[in-house]
């Protein structure tokens, strides 16, 4: 089990990016958050299967019809179960 801090820039927000970011998170069954960053930004926190973690990070390099993702900045940590489920933070 790996985690995965992500930084998602380009047009991100206002485009229902968060919604399907918490619904492929839980197709790959991974936990943890995403939420909007004051910088335009979208940020992602998660924690899973390997494996999982990285078709995820594929999908967040296009996102969903309408976001245009410019770059995409991943860190690996280390696992901690903390998260229960993946959420949408405000």
């Amino acid at each position: 089990m790996k985690r995965m801090y992500i930084v998602v820039k380009g047009i991100v927000q206002g485009v229902s990016y968060r919604y399907n970011t918490e619904k492929k998170a839980n197709e790959y069954q991974l936990t943890g958050w995403v939420k909007n960053a004051s910088d335009g930004n979208v940020e992602i926190l998660c924690e899973g299967r390997e494996d999982s973690i990285n078709q995820f990070i594929e999908w967040c390099k296009v996102g969903p019809r309408g976001a245009h993702v410019e770059e995409v900045h991943t860190e690996w940590g280390e696992y901690t179960g903390e998260f229960r489920a993946f959420e949408i933070r405000y």
